[in-house]
């Protein structure tokens, strides 16, 4: 009886992921927008701390593109200790080398506002967020402005194809996609009756007025999941917002390896529980039940129960195919999804570990998200 509770706990759970969520596995670009004949400025922040060996491929992507109106490209060198700033300077763009990081800012928001006062005696029609490992389609600008313009939108965000070359990268990498729209399905974000808001750091096109309305970025300064919570408070304050995949723009950040990888996840999973244990422990059961439970039921010698936990299993692959596919991956992939959302387990409890301890997660030279 219990085995047949757990199938059809994770069967319902699969049946309404996946016709139920927004669609969320329908992973795919969006048509492009038309061009605009009208021209709109636009001043590009780039926080960058020891990215020496990618920021000189993202700031010559921003100079390539197609953008009709005025372009102003900002680097804010966060203390660097490798030549990130000699490395951007060489292709002519404006480089700020941000003050001392106040007590209660994350690193990332604090360049981040350390940009935005240069860039409003620029007065730009739109500010876009990008990280330094970014490199942009030539369109890439003119394109957000032009569904901003178009759907009258405060905030445009892009979830830009990250690199999927390793081993590591390809067993953990389409997932974090999934996941992450899983959380946070665009269809839901887009809607302005919802309360789901989400957009993704590496790309986001924001109105000065949208970002004005919510007290400015220092009303998120502590923020380690910033991203999101811009735009949960732009959403939040009547504007509207957007949130799609490309894959013409891209992270050229390289995860070689698992370790590399877990890292990046560990470092932001368990504030994005609010540091709660009964939510951690309600996540973690929830995971086994919808993705570990589908893989093991078809071993047991409960007909009912492997029955459905092989049907769970089976939507579930049908449910990972589109974004294995955006990935160029082969859908060989998809009956480890089980596999994967253990690695993804065991991340967050490591997460939550780190924060109980006090040892944090270490990005960048620098201890995040601690106790």
């Amino acid at each position: 009886m219990i085995l047949e509770l757990i199938a059809a706990a994770s069967l319902g759970a699969w049946v309404y992921l996946f016709t139920a969520r927004g669609s969320f596995w329908q992973i795919s670009a969006p048509p492009k927008p038309s061009p605009l004949a009208a021209t709109k400025s636009v001043c590009v922040i780039i926080p960058a701390r020891n990215e020496e060996a990618v920021i000189g491929a993202a700031v010559a992507s921003l100079l390539e593109q197609s953008h009709a109106g005025p372009l102003h490209v900002l680097v804010v060198d966060d203390h660097s200790s490798d030549r990130t700033a000699a490395v951007a300077a060489q292709n002519g763009v404006t480089i700020i080398q941000a003050n001392r990081l106040p007590a209660g800012w994350s690193g990332k928001l604090w360049a981040i506002s350390e940009g935005l006062r240069y860039a409003r005696s620029l007065a730009p029609d739109y500010l876009l967020f990008t990280d330094a490992d970014i490199v942009h389609a030539p369109g890439n600008i003119a394109e957000l402005v032009a569904r901003a313009e178009s759907e009258k939108l405060d905030l445009v965000s892009l979830m830009v194809k990250l690199r999927c070359r390793s081993l590591a990268e390809t067993l953990l990498i389409p997932a974090f996609a999934f996941f992450f729209f899983m959380l946070y399905p665009p269809a839901w974000v887009i809607r302005r009756d919802r309360r789901t808001a989400a957009a993704a750091g590496g790309c986001i096109l924001i109105r000065p007025g949208a970002l004005d309305r919510i007290g400015g970025i220092a009303s998120i300064r502590n923020e380690i999941i910033d991203d999101c919570a811009l735009a949960r408070a732009v959403k939040r304050t009547g504007g509207a917002i957007w949130l799609g995949v490309t894959r013409d723009t891209v992270s050229i950040r390289d995860y070689a390896t698992f370790a590399e990888i877990r890292a990046m996840i560990s470092r932001t999973a368990f504030a994005q529980l609010h540091h709660s244990a009964l939510l951690l422990a309600g996540t973690i059961l929830g995971m086994a039940i919808i993705y570990l439970a589908p893989a093991l039921l078809p071993l047991t010698h409960y007909p009912l129960a492997a029955i459905w936990g092989l049907a769970a299993w089976i939507l579930m692959m049908v449910a990972y195919v589109p974004v294995l596919r955006f990935y160029d991956r082969s859908v060989a992939w998809a009956p480890l999804l089980p596999l994967v959302a253990l690695f993804y387990m065991s991340f967050t409890i490591d997460s939550a570990l780190s924060y109980w301890t006090g040892r944090g997660g270490l990005w960048k030279e620098r201890v995040q998200d601690a106790r």
